[in-house]
Parts: C-alpha cells; structure tokens; sequence
C-alpha cells in the first residue's frame, strides 16, 4: 500500500467516542485509556471537550484528565473547543492542541454551539491569537461538511469560502466532518481535493461516521484525495448528541486494518480489541467494528486472529 493511502490515526474515543454515551467515566480510567492507546503505537488522540458539562456530561472531567498526564503525553492530544475562552481555559490547564469546531451550516450551529456559523468564524482569530501565545496548534474543525440533519446537503462552495476566509488562515489543519455519515466516497474525494487544492499549505482531517456503512471506504477516498489523518473511535463508539440521525464514528480498529500504518502489529490490533472490549461492556455499549468480529473467529490460521478468551 501506498504512503499516501496509509492513515496517520487519531482515535476520538474519548471525546465524540464518549459523548453519546451519558455516562461520566472516572479520570483515572480516562488515563488509562490514553496511555493504554499511545503505548500501543496510537499517534494521535482527541481525548476530552470544553463543552458545557451540563450539556455533554461524559466531559465534565476533561480538564482533570488534562492535569493528570504528563507534557509529553499532552503533545499527542487534542481538546475540543468552541470559543475564545474555551482556549484561553483549556491553555492555562497545559493543553496545546486545540480542535476549534463550528458547523457549515447555521442550524447546527446554532443547535451545537449557541450562535450562527459567521459569529464562529469571527472569533477564531481570538482563538488562533491565544493558541499561538502558548506555542499550541490549533485546528479548524468543519462539522457538518456534507449534510445537516436540519438543513439537508450542504453546499461544498460554503465550505470552501471558510476554508479560504483569512480569518481561518491560522489553522494549521482543516478537519472535514461527515457529522451524520452520510457522505459517500467519491463526495468526500471531491471535497477533500478542492480544500487540499484552495488552501495547500494545510494537512487534512477527515472525520467519519458509520451510520450507513460507508465510514472506511470514505476514509480510504479522504487519503487518496489527499488528506493525511482520519478520525476514529474503538468499536465504533460515538455521535453527536446535537445532530439527530448520528451513529457512531468509524471504528478505530477498521481503518488501521485497512491502511496498516507500520506500527500496527497483530499484538497491537490483540491490545486493542481486548482495551475497546472492556470499555464497551463498561458502557454497556455494541462493539461495531467488524475487524473486533474478525478478530475473534475462529479463523486461527489468520495471525491477525485474537486467540485469548474474549
């Protein structure tokens, strides 16, 4: 397989993985996730939100889990933001890695964050100043990207106008969401090779969800089209409790069995199925992803094939 087919992976179980869940998992066990995922060769995590606890329950943690990991550790992360201030709380807690999300579309917007689409876009120089005065990166997170359960499809042209609009220029990326997974992939290859093609200097995100079957098949035409890291989460946990009609992210364990990055070993994929298998039963959660399913078959000439006891 190809380098440019190969998926730098960022597992968002703790952040979109958790929050459909209504379930507050203690710090402590938060922590063991994160260590659990970076020791296994895990590159990347999106790990907690300055949502609203009130709002997002499973959050209400996010910054104790934050003071309980070391620096080093914190450079491997990402923490969802909204505002300014959600910056500027988050910089003083030690994050550097700051996801700024807003929808395309006003309704979700709205629905997701309390103002219109144009009120986020004019705060993000706020939020790229305050990043850049902690020597942190900062992202721009396009939420419902392809379609909006309140307005339907989306324009590509409004997305690339933000993509483009000077007042995101200091994002250093530029995440895709296919917030309801309802994308298919020759759209999402069409959108991520016009943002890679009007803002080249940027790396791609691209953040799926499964809901109609499509989550790694969009994945692979997101990295074919260009972009260079790809969102999911363990047992294909998850969803936006602000989009009706969201199921669950792509499962993590999926898109490393189809890209196979060179850290992902069969002793790998073993930790990581034992690790989503644990969580899920703690949540009382289905696993979705099909390579857990293949993993613990009974095809035991296959070395990817898990042969402890599930």
């Amino acid at each position: 397989m190809s380098d440019s087919a190969v998926a730098l992976l960022r597992d968002v179980t703790l952040r979109d993985g958790l929050q459909l869940t209504g379930k507050l998992l203690p710090t402590e066990r938060k922590v063991e996730i994160v260590r659990t995922l970076l020791a296994l060769g895990v590159p990347a995590l999106e790990i907690g939100s300055m949502a609203r606890p009130d709002l997002v329950p499973p959050m209400a943690n996010t910054l104790e889990l934050v003071a309980a990991l070391t620096p080093q550790e914190l450079q491997r992360c990402w923490i969802w933001v909204a505002t300014p201030r959600q910056v500027e709380r988050a910089a003083a807690a030690g994050v550097r890695n700051f996801q700024y999300c807003l929808s395309v579309s006003d309704s979700h917007n709205r629905a997701n964050i309390g103002r219109d689409t144009e009120a986020s876009v004019a705060a993000m120089p706020d939020a790229i100043r305050l990043t850049r005065e902690v020597d942190g990166a900062i992202q721009l997170c396009l939420a419902t990207a392809f379609t909006c359960p309140f307005e339907g499809a989306v324009d590509p042209r409004r997305v690339l106008a933000i993509a483009a609009d000077p007042r995101t220029d200091g994002a250093a990326d530029i995440v895709l969401a296919d917030t309801l997974g309802q994308a298919h992939p020759a759209q999402v290859g069409g959108l991520v090779e016009a943002v890679r093609t009007r803002t080249p200097r940027r790396r791609i995100v691209f953040h799926g969800h499964d809901t109609w079957g499509m989550g790694v098949a969009n994945s692979l035409a997101a990295l074919a089209a260009g972009a260079s890291v790809v969102d999911g989460a363990l047992g294909g946990l998850g969803g936006c409790p602000f989009a009706p009609g969201a199921s669950g992210n792509t499962a993590s364990e999926d898109l490393l069995f189809a890209t196979r990055p060179r850290w992902f070993t069969p002793a790998a994929l073993a930790g990581l199925v034992r690790l989503s298998e644990a969580l899920l039963a703690e949540l009382g959660e289905p696993n979705r992803s099909r390579t857990v399913e293949g993993a613990r078959s009974g095809a035991k000439a296959f070395e990817w094939v898990v042969r402890d006891q599930a």
